[in-house]
């Protein structure tokens, strides 16, 4: 239940080609505390809610659980959420031995293309790929939770 990740900027929209799928997703925040947010999620017509505690120092990893929910009972609870919906399509690649998720950002947040890469450890090595630019793990502007706050269109 430890989530261990690092965040970069993209460069170009190369990974578009390289994808092998893409996800549109609207996700909204019911909490959004820098202790813990609480985030439901709509990723195609699954529905999620997923609870993230406080990031390490270095922002590499962080308590992470989360649950399925029916679609209806995503877009119920999406009602409730804080103001500032996050509208994004996610593509996957694989690189290596890993998966990129790339999160291209629409309304309040388009121009924002952001990939993560998951890992097993904080140490551990993943190739990348030339699309990959300024690494930003750990830099709290660009965690979902306060661009639906804060979004890049107002930086």
């Amino acid at each position: 239940m430890v989530e261990i990740e690092r965040k970069f900027l993209v460069t170009s929209n190369s990974y578009k080609n390289e994808a092998f799928k893409s996800t549109r997703i609207i996700q909204g925040f019911l909490n959004t505390h820098k202790d813990r947010t609480v985030r439901i999620r709509l990723k195609g017509n699954t529905g999620f809610i997923t609870v993230k505690g406080l990031s390490t120092n270095d922002g590499l990893s962080r308590f992470e659980w989360e649950k399925g929910l029916l679609k209806e009972e995503a877009e119920a609870l999406l009602k409730l959420c804080e103001p500032g919906v996050i509208d994004k399509i996610r593509y996957e690649v694989k690189f290596g031995d890993h998966i990129f998720e790339v999160d291209e950002f629409y309304s309040e947040n388009e121009g924002l293309v952001i990939a993560e890469v998951e890992l097993n450890t904080e140490n551990e090595a993943f190739l990348k790929p030339d699309w990959l630019g300024e690494e930003v793990t750990g830099t709290i502007k660009y965690y979902n939770s306060q661009l639906s706050k804060r979004p890049f269109k107002t930086w």
